[in-house]
């Protein structure tokens, strides 16, 4: 296998860092190559074992890569979940894939926790990998590059003691509580970082990519306006047997996001399809392609499976080797997978968040394909249009959105 010169290049500015520090983190935009080109650096050092550790639907691919480059160390590729699993002993390089995962504040998180101490124990080297290292705050940085034994935030011990020079800390009122809110992590969190990150974007790899995206809107069965009507006037729907209940602003935004798409999540927990419009309407416009679905609620997939039956997957291998159509939840399908061989993307439904729109849409591109097609499918009067007109921004789509924006709602 070959690598291309930016990887080179990359390669050959990490060697030197993580033999000074032992870490670096590689800033590489999606479909960019960051997975091979962690595995090459790897090769350059002293490396016997190495520990790749990833989301869940990545493994197949990663251990793909391995293989194709044939390096001379061993590799293990386990998910974050699964680190339990394992030897805590024995690794000379771990690689963090989707590293921002880690980043949660201000508490430091099970993800992190596991493996700072995989990391305590081994004093390996160590890769941190991510497209988007901090895609919604730069406090999230802290928790990430703190699994290392030495990192620029090195003399403060926790995030709080760090948070007093690093983040702007407002107060918040919660109800009746007032609480700090540590979102708001200042520039020069990223700029100590710069002398440990190599960044690389599609733009400077080459791509030339154009995407197309199409807003399709579907006419949802009357049902469907019935009782989302019913719940926006009386924030409660009375079954014989559940309740769906609204009785908070939050709670009337998830709930008509659930709806407006087809399904509900009800008051005690059990959840059903009311609604195979938007199913059907994908699987009879979209039956001569090989497409990629994204959905966001549990239902949502239970609703294409009663419509595509068994020429519906939900795992890359099988994707890849035959025609059937994927479905991927957004959130857990927004990173660390290629989509290359799809036709087209479709959006059964959509997230709040800036974060799955953008890394998402990229889960087709690679340095060959030049023009991409994304197909947002949108209830006639719904919520989707409005969440879009958020995300696009890049901003997230908060209940000050929905607020605004329910009067407008069919």
């Amino acid at each position: 296998m070959e690598f291309r010169d930016y990887q080179l290049e990359v390669m050959n500015k990490a060697k030197p860092l993580l033999q000074k520090d032992k870490f670096v983190y590689l800033a590489m935009e999606v479909r960019t190559g960051k997975t091979l080109t962690s595995l090459g650096v790897s090769e350059l050092l002293p490396v016997s074992n190495l520990l790749f550790i990833t989301k869940k639907k990545a493994i197949t691919s990663i251990e793909d890569d391995y293989k194709l480059l044939n390096p001379s160390y061993s590799i293990t590729v386990i998910n974050y979940e699964s680190l339990h699993k394992i030897d805590q002993k024995g690794w000379d390089m771990v690689v963090c894939d989707e590293a921002h995962g880690m980043g949660a504040f201000p508490k430091r998180n099970k993800r992190s926790t596991q493996v700072r101490s995989l990391i305590l124990e081994n004093d390996p080297f160590v890769i941190f990998l991510s497209g988007t290292p901090t895609p919604e705050s730069f406090s999230q940085m802290y928790h990430q590059v703190s699994v290392v034994r030495k990192h620029p935030f090195n003399s403060y011990v926790n995030f709080y003691k760090f948070s007093k020079h690093y983040v702007n800390v407002k107060q918040r009122k919660i109800n009746s509580f007032i609480i700090n809110d540590y979102s708001d992590g200042l520039q020069i969190i990223i700029d100590e970082m710069k002398p440990h990150t190599i960044a690389y974007t599609q733009k400077e790899a080459g791509f030339k990519i154009k995407t197309r995206e199409h807003i399709l809107e579907v006419e949802m069965s009357p049902i469907t306006y019935q009782l989302t009507n019913k719940l926006k006037k009386h924030l409660v729907v009375e079954g014989a047997d559940d309740v769906i209940l609204a009785d908070t602003p939050v709670k009337l935004m998830m709930k008509l996001h659930q709806m407006y798409s087809g399904t509900v999540k009800f008051e005690s927990g059990n959840s059903m399809i009311l609604d195979l419009s938007k199913a059907q309407f994908i699987h009879d416009n979209f039956a001569d392609a090989k497409i990629g679905i994204f959905y966001k609620f549990k239902e949502e997939l239970n609703a294409l499976k009663e419509i595509y039956g068994d020429q519906l997957c939900t795992d890359l291998s099988t994707f890849n080797e035959t025609n059937k159509t994927i479905a991927l939840q957004i959130v857990s399908g927004r990173e660390g997978i290629s989509l290359r061989k799809a036709d087209a993307l479709v959006y059964y439904n959509i997230d709040f968040s800036a974060t799955s729109y953008w890394q998402s849409r990229d889960r087709m591109t690679t340095k060959e394909r030049l023009e991409s097609d994304v197909y947002w499918i949108f209830s006639r009067g719904g919520i989707e249009a409005d969440i879009y007109k958020a995300v696009i921004k890049k901003k997230d789509y908060t209940l000050r959105h929905f607020k605004r924006d329910l009067l407008t709602l069919n």
